[in-house]
């Protein structure tokens, strides 16, 4: 029976549904369904609409700072979905403040953070695993790259691009608390950054030294 103040936290994966209500309307329902008895009182609700073209949570963020202010906890309708989630688990594990999930009200803590072990685990696995396999495949004599033959359709055509900008997106994502604190020691020109990500061992997109121009790039990216 839940007791005390609670700050309930949904997440959504497009503005589309969103907008429509659909999954957004049975976290709340869930949520509704856990905090049903007791003596309680639900001080904030925060929305969060994570298009997958960002890494930060803005409403995660806020969503703690009420958690924080009114010595509430804070209720998420899911966890097992999120169980992959490294992101939101770890910053749920490192935010300081109480939670509960409404599908599993047994998790604490302990939980969560062997949970986000795991997640982070499994996407260094996959990763390895793919490089793994071309390296296999190279040493087989497969040929990698180049035409075979083969005749995509339009939609393939511009989904190799469209597969190339995200996962550059994604790895300027990661690159950027490296290149923030760079630039917070005072390491503010192109060339500066290259060498300075260089000499930490940050491997360029296609290995190796960092150039002024990949910075840009990067630049660009992130901002």
């Amino acid at each position: 029976m839940a007791h005390g103040n609670f700050v309930a936290y949904y997440r959504v994966s497009t503005a589309k549904q969103g907008a429509s209500g659909l999954g957004l309307e049975a976290q709340k329902q869930a949520v509704t369904t856990y905090l049903d008895g007791g003596k309680w009182k639900l001080v904030a609700e925060f929305k969060e609409i994570e298009s997958g073209k960002r890494s930060d949570r803005p409403q995660l963020a806020e969503a703690f700072k009420a958690c924080r202010a009114y010595g509430a906890t804070l209720v998420i309708a899911k966890l097992d979905r999120l169980s992959r989630d490294a992101h939101f688990l770890l910053g749920l594990q490192k935010a300081g403040v109480k939670f509960v999930a409404a599908d599993m009200p047994e998790a604490n803590e302990m939980v969560v953070g062997i949970m986000a072990v795991i997640a982070e685990g499994e996407r260094k696995m996959i990763s390895q695993r793919t490089k793994a396999a071309l390296q296999a495949a190279k040493a087989r004599g497969v040929k990698l790259g180049g035409f075979r033959g083969v005749h995509f359709t339009e939609e393939a055509r511009e989904a190799g691009p469209a597969a190339r900008q995200a996962n550059a997106k994604a790895r300027a994502a990661d690159l950027a608390p490296i290149v923030a604190e760079i630039r917070g020691a005072g390491i503010v020109s192109l060339g500066g950054i290259a060498r300075e990500l260089t000499a930490r061992g940050v491997p360029a997109a296609r290995g190796g030294a960092w150039s002024s121009m990949q910075v840009s790039r990067l630049l660009e990216l992130l901002a």
